[in-house]
C-alpha cells in the first residue's frame, strides 16, 4: 500500500513542477517564525502500539459503557442481586408452598383453631398429631397470624402487592411528568410559565394530608362493577394510583424540563426545524433520547418512594383493604400483638427495608454509571 502511495506521489510530482522536491521520507523543516507543530519532535507509531490502539477503541454503546461502570460499583451489584432474589421469591414461592394467602389453615377438612399465632417452624397441636401419623405438612416458615393463616405466604403476597404498586406508580408519574415537562420546556414562553405555577401550587400542598385525603375521598366515591378487574383491584388499590398520578409527577416534570430547556438549543435542533419536522416529532426523535439516562434514573429512584408511601398509607388503614395482604398492613396487623408476637412486625419491616434501600442503592449507582454530567 505504502509503495503505491510513494508511486501516486511519485506521478503527481511528474506533472506537476511545484511537487517535483516531493520526498515522503524527507521531514519538513519547521520555519523558527511559523505557529505550526514541529513536526521533526514526533515518531512513527509501531505496528504494535497501532494494534493497542485498535484494541483500545473498541466500538460501544451508551448503555453498554454505562453498565460496564455500574457493574464496577460494588453497592449497586449488591442491590442488584437482593432485589433479584426478591422477585424470584415471590414469583415462584406460590408454586410451591400449598398455602393461600387468605387460606385459614385446616387438617383433613377440619379448622385447625389451634393453628393461632404459631412461632416459626412450629407446628400446632392437630398437625403434629397429623404428621405423627405418617402424614407430611409443609412449615410454617413465618409461622401464623391471629386469622390461622401461614404468615410466609401474606408475606410473600404482601412484597408483590408492594412492588407492583411502586412499579405501576412510578409508570404513572413518568407518562405524566414526561408528556407535561416536555411540552412545557418546549414551547415555552407565557405557556411555560403557567403550566410551571400549577407545578409550583401543587409543590406548596403538605404531601401526606393530601394523600390522606384523596385516599379516603376516593375510597368512598370510587365503584366498580363486579367480577371486573377493576373491582378485583379494589377502590383502594384504584385510588393509590390515582394519587400518585395527581401529586407525584411534578417532579418529573420539573427535571424534564430543565433538560429540555438546555436541550432545545442546541445546533441539531435547529437544523431539525430547518428541515420542516413537526414539534411532536423533535419531542421524540431528538430531545426525548438525548435526556433518556435522566428519565431512567429518576424513574428508578421513585420506584421505592413509592412503595414507601403505599406501605405507609397501608400501615394507617387506607391501602389495600383485606384479605389482600401488603408490607404496610402487615405490619399494621402485627403491631397490636407487638408484646406478644415481635417477629410479626420483623419480617414486613425487614423486608420494607431491604427494598427501599436495596432500590435506593441502586438509583444512586445508576446515576452515577448513566449521568454524562458525572463522567470523569
Amino acid at each position: 500500500m505504502k509503495y503505491e502511495k510513494r508511486t501516486n506521489k511519485s506521478k503527481l510530482a511528474k506533472n506537476n513542477p511545484l511537487l517535483s522536491h516531493y520526498d515522503p521520507d524527507i521531514v519538513p523543516k519547521k520555519n523558527p517564525l511559523s505557529l505550526q507543530l514541529n513536526v521533526a519532535k514526533f515518531q512513527k507509531a509501531t505496528d504494535e502500539q497501532k494494534r493497542q490502539q485498535d484494541v483500545m477503541s473498541k466500538s460501544t454503546t451508551f448503555f453498554k459503557d454505562g453498565m460496564r461502570k455500574l457493574m464496577k460499583n460494588p453497592l449497586a451489584v449488591i442491590s442488584l442481586v437482593f432485589i433479584l432474589i426478591i422477585v424470584l421469591t415471590i414469583i415462584f414461592a406460590p408454586f410451591f408452598i400449598p398455602y393461600k394467602y387468605d387460606e385459614i389453615l385446616s387438617v383433613n377438612g377440619v379448622r385447625d383453631k389451634g393453628a393461632k399465632n404459631l412461632a416459626p417452624f412450629t407446628y400446632s397441636q392437630m398437625e403434629q398429631k397429623f404428621i405423627d401419623e405418617g402424614g407430611e405438612r409443609f412449615p410454617h416458615i413465618f409461622g401464623t397470624d391471629e386469622q390461622c393463616r401461614d404468615y410466609f405466604i401474606r408475606v410473600i403476597y404482601g412484597t408483590r402487592v408492594s412492588l407492583a404498586v411502586g412499579l405501576f406508580a412510578s409508570l404513572v408519574v413518568l407518562v405524566i411528568g414526561l408528556i407535561y415537562g416536555s411540552v412545557s420546556g418546549y414551547v415555552g414562553g407565557k405557556t411555560d410559565m403557567i403550566m410551571m405555577r400549577i407545578v409550583d401550587i401543587i409543590y406548596s400542598l403538605p404531601d401526606m394530608l393530601m394523600i390522606i385525603l384523596l385516599s379516603v375521598v376516593l375510597q368512598q366515591v370510587l365503584s366498580f362493577r363486579p367480577g371486573s378487574f377493576l373491582d378485583k383491584l379494589g377502590s383502594s388499590m384504584i385510588s393509590l394510583f390515582i394519587v400518585f398520578g395527581l401529586l407525584y409527577w411534578v417532579g418529573m416534570a420539573r427535571l424534564i424540563r430543565g433538560q429540555i430547556l438546555s436541550i432545545k438549543e442546541n445546533d441539531f435542533i435547529l437544523a431539525a426545524k430547518a428541515t420542516g419536522a413537526s414539534s411532536g416529532r423533535i419531542i421524540r426523535r431528538h430531545i426525548i433520547p438525548n435526556c433518556i439516562s435522566v428519565i431512567f434514573i429518576s424513574t428508578a429512584l421513585q420506584i421505592p418512594s413509592a412503595i414507601f408511601t403505599e406501605s405507609y398509607l397501608s400501615f394507617v388503614g387506607l391501602g389495600v383493604q383485606k384479605p389482600m395482604p401488603s408490607l404496610g398492613s402487615l405490619a399494621n396487623a402485627a403491631r397490636e400483638g407487638l408484646q406478644s408476637y415481635p417477629y410479626k412486625l420483623v419480617f414486613p419491616a425487614i423486608m420494607i427495608c431491604l427494598i427501599v434501600l436495596s432500590l435506593n442503592l441502586l438509583g444512586d449507582g445508576l446515576r452515577d454509571a448513566f449521568d454524562p454530567k458525572l463522567k470523569k
